[in-house]
């Protein structure tokens, strides 16, 4: 069921409990952020039912989505993130692309592949949706074009140790609000950081020391 239908989603929102009985049994409720009443609700049916799977909800937003689940399933909910295509996906089908270069302007997400749209037109469109959809729910984002500017300038630090003062002062944002964003990125799974591999060495140290003063 999918509440991007407007008649399922006035039902939802009207009549949650009613709209809830029309589908019992299993049932996946896509966009199901679009009615946040709802959750409250499944809280109820799922402590009555203790049925494992019973409902599985999706959604293209993010944020909205995590906050219904957090507000009223918190400890009743297993996640799934549904990421864009792998490199052996494609390479399966044989829609990988030939060289590193291509691939990384092409991407991974299924419309490319599936609709043939080109990167370009797809990218855009949908960084402004999500700017537009998604960004403006957040208080912390205040400036639309402040933020397009900064994701500009961290796509183009892509792979490189981040320097949250640098990238700051280039945006004209203050150090704090460059790792808030980044954050937001980050949650909206726009951007993934990788923290560094390494050994502790002064714990080690440490450990190496008072293994020799017990001995």
């Amino acid at each position: 069921m999918s509440l991007e239908n407007p008649d399922e989603l006035d039902f939802a929102l009207s009549d949650p409990r009613r709209f809830l009985d029309t589908y019992a049994g299993q049932v996946i409720f896509d966009e199901v952020q679009r009615a946040p009443k709802l959750f409250n609700y499944l809280q109820q049916r799922v402590d009555e039912s203790r049925q494992m799977g019973q409902y599985v909800l999706s959604g293209s937003q993010n944020f909205l989505l995590m906050k219904g689940i957090t507000q009223s399933l918190a400890g009743r909910v297993a996640i799934f993130r549904l990421f864009p295509f792998s490199f052996g996906e494609l390479q399966a089908v044989d829609l990988l692309a030939t060289t590193p270069e291509r691939a990384m302007f092409t991407g991974f997400y299924p419309p490319i592949f599936d609709r043939g749209l080109h990167p370009s037109d797809f990218y855009a469109n949908y960084f402004e949706t999500y700017v537009q959809r998604d960004v403006r729910e957040l208080q912390a984002v205040q400036n639309l074009t402040l933020f397009r500017t900064f994701v500009r300038l961290a796509a183009g630090r892509v792979g490189q140790p981040v320097n949250y003062q640098k990238l700051a002062s280039d945006a004209g944002i203050s150090s704090a609000t460059s790792r808030e964003w980044l954050s937001i990125l980050e949650t909206s799974h726009l951007a993934f950081m990788l923290p560094p591999y390494y050994k502790n060495f002064i714990e080690n140290s440490v450990k190496v020391v008072q293994a020799i003063l017990s001995s």
